[in-house]
């Protein structure tokens, strides 16, 4: 029986186990989509404080959401096995939690390529989170980035695929 390398299920290693661009060139362009989220929990003055806008550097939520989508447009350059993706749609929705003292955001981006738009997705939630917090630690710096995740991927050769409580 021969032994497997331990790269071999890992795309972005070649058989030397040296990295690489994975080659998308032979697959098919079908339309693909990713759904990714997260959380930033936080003391309830701070969320109070995002609610009601006044927060010293502006509008966060309205920040946070532009800067998630830059960031989907700029993954190709953050992430370096990556490839440069041209997104046809990215929405950005926030929801606040007051239970749980969060803002909730889910990122879901599209393309008709080559390869999914799971890393932009990823990306933008990470990106939008971040912002929240650079822009609420002079009063928060205790803020926690939470769960960040896939939820949905559509598109390739893999088909339809939802995360489930199991794979978290």
């Amino acid at each position: 029986m021969k032994e497997r390398s331990p790269h071999s299920a890992l795309t972005h290693f070649n058989a030397a186990g040296q990295a690489h661009m994975v080659d998308v060139g032979g697959k098919a362009e079908t339309r693909r989509l990713a759904r990714a989220a997260g959380s930033i929990v936080m003391r309830a003055d701070t969320l109070a404080l995002i609610q009601s806008g006044d927060a010293a550097k502006g509008d966060v939520l309205g920040i946070a959401r532009v800067a998630a989508i830059q960031a989907t447009k700029r993954t190709g350059d953050l992430i370096p096995l990556c490839h440069p993706l041209g997104l046809t749609h990215v929405e950005v929705a926030f929801h606040i939690d007051t239970e749980r003292q969060a803002v909730d955001c889910t990122v879901t981006t599209e393309t008709f390529g080559r390869t999914g738009v799971e890393m932009e997705a990823l990306t933008g939630v990470s990106v939008a989170l971040l912002t929240i917090y650079d822009m609420c630690k002079a009063v928060d710096r205790g803020m926690r980035i939470e769960g960040v995740r896939l939820l949905e991927k559509l598109g390739g050769k893999s088909g339809h695929w939802f995360a489930n409580d199991s794979d978290e």
